[in-house]
């Protein structure tokens, strides 16, 4: 059986070289490596050159939380110096979640010119968008289908579930990382999707606790055997046949090149 992890801050993980010899060792084929800002570009870049097990399939732009709009132009040159290397455009987004942001229109207006912009260079080259929405679901729909986007994907998907059927409704993907063990936002919204509008991710390296137990593991790109083996148990389905279709997905979304 093998597998894509759809959502992974490669540049951020420690020990690469062996996570990735480890992902490759549980059956890891693909990888998406998305970037949070033009130095996370730059860096995950080099990583792409660089690898070749698995393949890593790149995705470049700035997340809501690094929102700068005088930085904005250099990473959007940065982003069309390298079309060529590109796979989607990514992680992008809006996220008045942070306190920081809640209430500073300031704020707010910059990660919208910054979502904005991203989106528009998104539909120039005809790539997949990578959407980090969170506090702000609607707005990113919104703003997505209004700049005339075609594909794309909602990481994470832990939003209400009317926004989810506008989302399905637009063609849009949802995404689901091992946080569906314990989020029950996540469960919900994933046990409503269709399995043909869903990807499988880690968001590695993010740390997963069990909020019950306390326990924990540092995500890594083999992890997406786990979120594989939870989505099937939340799906009842047989994880075989669940993968087969969420690879294809995955394949449709990105246009992943097959050596």
């Amino acid at each position: 059986m093998t597998l894509i992890d759809t959502h992974a801050h490669l540049d951020q993980v420690e020990n690469l070289d062996e996570a990735l010899t480890a992902a490759a060792q549980a059956g890891v084929e693909h990888i998406v490596a998305v970037s949070m800002d033009l130095e996370s570009c730059r860096k995950s870049l080099i990583i792409k050159q660089q690898s070749t097990q698995p393949k890593i399939h790149l995705g470049m732009g700035v997340h809501p939380e690094m929102a700068n709009v005088n930085e904005l132009d250099d990473c959007l040159q940065f982003i069309r110096e390298h079309r060529g290397e590109l796979t989607a455009i990514g992680e992008i987004g809006l996220d008045f979640w942070y306190k920081w942001v809640r209430k500073d229109k300031e704020k707010k207006d910059a990660q919208r010119l910054v979502f904005r912009k991203h989106l528009e260079l998104a539909k120039e080259f005809n790539l997949p968008a990578v959407i980090h929405a969170r506090g702000t679901w609607r707005e990113c729909l919104e703003t997505a289908k209004e700049t005339g986007i075609e594909k794309a994907v909602f990481h994470w998907y832990s939003g209400p579930l009317d926004v989810l059927e506008d989302i399905l409704t637009a063609g849009y993907y949802v995404s689901a990382s091992p946080s569906l063990a314990n989020s029950p936002q996540a469960r919900e919204a994933i046990n409503q999707a269709p399995i043909e509008q869903t990807l499988i991710e880690t968001d590695c390296p993010v740390y997963y606790r069990n909020k019950e137990t306390g326990d924990g593991f540092q995500a890594q790109p083999k992890d997406v055997l786990r979120t594989l083996k939870i989505y099937c148990a939340l799906k009842n389905l047989e994880e075989e046949k669940a993968a087969d279709i969420l690879n294809n997905n995955a394949h449709k979304l990105f246009s992943l090149q097959i050596e």
